[in-house]
């Protein structure tokens, strides 16, 4: 039997995801700052990458926020 559908807690799942993608985002910035003179261009664009597509889940989750909000 399946699970009923709660999503009484969708918001604050999503807050979570918010933060700790931020996180992330903010750890690598750090080390960027930090290491950019000892790591390969390669792994610098690597984690300049990353760290896009850690902007747009962030804008995602915000959407999805939002429309839960709404609900």
């Amino acid at each position: 039997m399946s699970k009923p559908d709660n999503r009484a807690d969708n918001e604050v799942h999503l807050q979570q995801h918010i933060n700790n993608t931020a996180e992330n985002l903010q750890e690598a910035e750090d080390y960027l700052d930090e290491h950019a003179s000892e790591i390969s261009v390669s792994e610098k664009q690597d984690i300049e990458a990353k760290n896009e597509r850690r902007k747009q889940s962030m804008s995602g989750f915000e959407e999805e926020k939002e429309d839960e909000a709404g609900q």
